[in-house]
Parts: structure tokens; sequence; C-alpha cells
């Protein structure tokens, strides 16, 4: 399958630069997930390519060929929608089946294609219903499914999850993977949830207000955040980010924390003393033994079984999470309690959110 590059792509709406000047190769049998808050321009930059949405700037190559103006037809793509879009007069096998019929296919190449995409999708002993005999996951399968049937270069989804509830979501997630692997297809995935993102992709493209932050593997991100945004927004519960004052001391960073402080070697530009910046330290990295202890106050504890979850706030009332064992998690809500900063994995963000450690 060929590589899908943008050069340059901008969409200007008027005065509002919805996607700005984005640079990107997604490679042949990549699962690529754009992800990012409400209004980041993840679903603009999905339409630009499947050509539904006109680019005011920039190029689009499907393996060096110019698309860039070209019909959505005509550019071998196929789109999975929010909505299922199902007609709901036919039955299934005529709602895969017919951007097929719209193609002028023989009828009995339109049958087998059928066939085989309802084998792949466990759909064949539904062929004969119609859409309003279905579950809302057979239905974003049936969806599925009439993309399959065209032999796309490659997938387009657009938040295809997001009408499930919270048990079919898991299923059809597994379901997407399974599909990825089998087919070996390329596919672009839009969600605005981070363990879609994370569970799904092979690399995560994370977009704020219409730019880039990062791109890379799932644990890349997680592990090696490019700034503060992208620390907080990957991850779930979510990193903690601490106010702080850093002073230099020699070649390392004395950061002062409400209640202690850590000596870090900084990666990035030194800042000036007395600074204002984040010490970020993600929940399972925040403990009850060891490193910097921070006095707080237990606000809640929310205990899931294999992991609990205690949710605090430390001297200056910043609100903090941290994952604890199942003595900790007998903590009583309004009860002080000591928790502790492992600073070998802890992360440093000046005032602006850019990576210092």
């Amino acid at each position: 399958m060929p590589d899908l590059t943008l050069r340059g792509v901008t969409k200007r709406f008027g005065a509002t630069e919805a996607v700005r000047s984005i640079d990107l190769t997604i490679y042949s049998g990549e699962m690529v997930v754009f992800v990012g808050p409400s209004g980041c321009g993840k679903s603009t930059l999905l339409r630009m390519i499947a050509g539904l949405e006109p680019l005011t700037e920039g190029q689009i190559e499907i393996d060096g060929r110019d698309i860039t103006r070209a019909e959505p037809i005509n550019r071998g793509l196929a789109m999975v929608f929010q909505s299922y879009a199902l007609y709901p007069h036919m039955t299934v096998a005529e709602n895969m089946g017919f951007p097929l019929e719209m193609q002028g296919l023989a009828k009995d190449e339109i049958a087998r294609r059928v066939r085989a995409t309802a084998q792949t999708l466990q759909l064949q002993d539904h062929l004969d219903r119609k859409p309003r005999a279905l579950s809302g996951g057979q239905r974003q399968r049936v969806a599925i499914g009439r993309a399959i049937v065209r032999n796309p270069v490659a997938f387009l989804f657009d938040e295809p999850l997001s009408n499930l509830d919270a048990e079919l979501r898991v299923q059809m997630r597994l379901e997407i993977a399974r599909l990825h692997r089998e087919l070996k297809a390329t596919m672009i995935y839009v969600t605005h949830d981070q363990v879609e993102a994370m569970t799904l992709a092979d690399r995560i493209v994370v977009l704020r207000a219409g730019q880039v932050e990062q791109v890379g593997a799932p644990l890349e991100l997680y592990d090696n955040p490019a700034n503060a945004f992208v620390a907080g927004f990957i991850g779930s519960p979510r990193m903690n980010l601490i106010p702080a004052t850093a002073w230099r001391d020699g070649d390392r960073l004395r950061v002062v924390v409400p209640g202690g402080q850590v000596h870090l070697r900084p990666s990035g530009q030194m800042p000036s003393d007395g600074a204002g910046v984040h010490l970020g330290i993600r929940p399972e990295h925040m403990t009850a033994t060891g490193g910097l202890r921070l006095p707080a106050i237990c606000e809640t504890v929310e205990r899931l079984g294999a992991v609990n979850y205690l949710y605090a706030r430390l001297a200056d009332k910043t609100a903090v999470t941290a994952q604890v064992d199942q003595g900790l998690a007998a903590t009583a809500a309004g009860a002080p309690i000591e928790l502790a900063v492992d600073a070998t994995r802890a992360f440093l963000f000046d005032a602006g959110g850019h990576r210092i450690a």
C-alpha cells in the first residue's frame, strides 16, 4: 500500500486558522491516531485528507501523486463516520454492496466481496437483516464493512465509537485492532479519547489549536512527552503538574515545591533563578514511601479493585492523584497523609509548558 504525505496543510475559516501548516507522512500499513481536545482540528484534518474539505494551503500526496484537488471518489480512500449512515430500507448485504453497485461492478463480484467481508466482521448470519434489527455494535460493523469491500488505499475513521456505550466501545476497539492486523491496511483514526489512541495506534499525532504538539509511538509519548500539554493529555489519570520554583545549583536545578525540594538535571535551557516551573509526576510514581515526601490532605479514594487512586491536595491546595496500595486505599477523607515523589521519574516544565528536564 502507498504512503500518504501531508505538506504544509493549512485550513482557515475566515480569520480562524483551524489547521496550521502540518507536515506528516503516514506509512503503508500504519494505524495513525489523531488525538486532541475538542476544536483542535483533528476532524478537519481528516476531512481534508478525504477530500470533503478544501485546503487553504498545502498539498496531499498518495505515493507521490498529488491528490490535493482530486474528487473524494478518485482518492481511493474509504471513510467511516461517527454516524452509521446506513440505509434503513436496505439489508446488511445491500448496505455493504451499495458502493460497489455505484462503481458498476458485476453482481457476482459484489456478492463475493460482501460475503468475504461479512465473514471477517462476523456478520455472515445477519446479511438479510435490516439495520433496525441490529445492535449498535453490529451497525458500526456494517458501516466498517461498507468501507472494507471497496479495497481502499487507506481507511479514515472519524470518532466511529462515540455513539456506543462503554462496554461496546471496548469491544469495537478490539475489533478494529484485529481488523488492522488482519487486513494490514493503512488506517487514520480520529478520537478525543486518549485511551483509544494508546490502545490502537502505531503512532499518535497529538493536536492542539490546529498544530501538531508531538508525534510518536504511544509509550514514547507517555514516557517522553515533549511538553506539559502532551504530558497532561496522554495518560489516565493524567500526570500531576505541581507548581514549583527552580534555582540553579551547579549543573543541576533545585526545584522547590510545597513541602519540600528535589534536584533535577536539566535537558533543556536552564531557567533563571526563582523562575516558576511545574514538576510533573505520574500517579503511579507518587507513592507513600521514599523520595521527596509531601504533606497532603486526602479528599477521596477511588477503589477499582486491581488499582486504587487517592485524590488529595497539597499545602498550596494543588490537586494531585496517587496510585496507592490497599493499605492507603483505606485513608479517610480529610485525613492528613504524606505522598512521596520518585524524583528519578519526574519531569520539569517551564512556565510556557516547554520540557526542561
